[in-house]
């Protein structure tokens, strides 16, 4: 009996060593099969070493290196004007490039899409941190003859009546110089700072801080503004400059010596039908 036991066992161990055996075989022919099916549709679909996005950029934003990876991308979904290893993105001494367009994550990097090196995105990518951008409303005087462009810096003066000064006690109009070094960002509606034609404008941008854009905005509500065109190199702090008509003309006002008069004290007394006042002495 125990014979029989250990043969039908023994059989068992045989059968079921030959089925894993068999099983793994199958398996391995399996992963063999896939792996050949897969290498072939690898090999159909012709690839390209391109760069695209690791992240999401908006628009005006600075794109650099860690933002990009060079990947494969199959060549027949590629866009036009894409960078890869022959047309790099990034090339040393080169400056940083700006977004022109939202650009999605795990994009194509496109010519069309991003500045060129050193370029800007518009009146956005110019503001520096803190910086607010304020139209100042000029002509072919104010404007300095149309020769301003975008990026260069005016001082700009406020001309106009100070409240309260009436009459003969007017010293006129004044002209006060109430910001200095403002920075223009466009001329009209043109930031490109490449024109080299004269061109009298209505109107040019420039980047202040809230607190001078509150300045600018009243003082052109209560007067006139003028700008005056700095020089590049000029590093220089303008001083508190402020003109009347009076100092403009060498006029000098006259000191009026005011006499102060003796105090008197009177009172009434009627003598019949006549009042007649009686000077008395002052008490307090």
């Amino acid at each position: 009996m125990r014979l029989v036991f250990g043969l039908v066992l023994i059989a068992g161990l045989a059968l079921a060593g030959f089925a894993v055996y068999m099983a793994q075989n199958y398996i391995g022919a399996y992963e063999s099969a896939l792996a050949e099916e897969r290498a072939k549709a690898g090999a159909s679909v012709p690839v390209a070493k391109v760069f695209i996005t690791k992240r999401a950029i908006n628009y005006g934003e600075e794109i650099k290196p860690e933002d990009v990876v060079l990947t494969h991308w199959p060549r027949q979904a590629l866009p036009e004007d894409y960078f890869d290893e022959e047309n790099p993105f990034f090339v040393d001494g080169q400056e940083p490039r700006l977004a022109m367009r939202p650009i999605e994550k795990a994009e194509v990097l496109m010519k069309v899409k991003v500045s060129e090196p050193g370029g800007d995105a518009g009146l956005t990518s110019r503001l520096d941190r803190g910086q607010r951008a304020f139209a100042i409303k000029v002509d072919v005087a104010s404007g300095v003859s149309g020769f301003l462009r975008p990026g260069d810096r005016v001082d700009v003066y406020w001309t106009g009546r100070l409240p309260g000064e009436i009459g003969e006690r007017s010293s006129g109009e004044v002209t006060k110089l109430i910001q200095t070094g403002i920075r223009l960002i466009a001329i009209d509606q043109t930031a490109d700072t490449e024109y080299n034609t004269a061109t009298i404008a209505r109107t040019v941008t420039v980047a202040a801080s809230p607190q001078q854009v509150a300045a600018l905005a009243q003082a052109q509500s209560t007067g006139k503004l003028s700008l005056s065109l700095m020089s590049q190199l000029d590093d220089t702090v303008a001083e508190a400059i402020e003109v009347d008509q009076r100092s403009l003309l060498g006029i000098v006002a006259e000191e009026r010596a005011e006499k102060k008069a003796d105090k008197t004290c009177t009172t009434r007394v009627r003598r019949g039908a006549e009042v007649v006042e009686i000077p008395i002495p002052c008490t307090n």
